[in-house]
């Protein structure tokens, strides 16, 4: 299982009216650490799209526990707790600076190939700096 951990600071123009975090942001935040917990693993979206691989979303969830609001610094941890295949689903937990568990949620990308649009499997180099993981 590989996981990583990203610290964001929620702005003002990420808020709703209420002060909450809008619902939409919490995609982002996903982003954000999944495009992170790629980059520390030593394999960045640029390397894929380079390679001629595009990581499509074909799934998102998210489940709301509590509101994050203005000004919190949230811990978005992403875990990958699979050997990707065609598919690689990353999941994550989202906590507020006191420890509370504020959102969750799981999002399933497909690898597939730029020029073709079809499915693929994952690189090989992804595949190796993951294999550690999983022994």
């Amino acid at each position: 299982m590989y996981k990583h951990t990203v610290q964001l600071r929620v702005r003002y123009g990420e808020t709703d009216q209420m002060g909450y975090v809008y619902y939409g942001n919490y995609a982002s935040y996903f982003e954000v650490a999944r495009v992170e917990a790629l980059r520390r693993l030593g394999m960045s979206y640029r390397q894929l799209e380079e390679e001629g691989i595009m990581m499509p979303v074909l799934e998102n969830h998210s489940y709301y526990h509590q509101p994050a609001v203005y000004d919190d610094l949230l811990s978005v941890e992403v875990t990958i707790k699979e050997m990707p295949s065609a598919k690689i689903t990353f999941y994550y937990h989202i906590y507020n600076e006191k420890g509370k568990l504020v959102h969750e949620g799981e999002t399933k990308l497909v690898f597939m190939r730029a020029d073709t649009k079809k499915p693929c499997r994952p690189p090989q180099k992804m595949l190796a700096l993951l294999h550690p993981y999983f022994l």
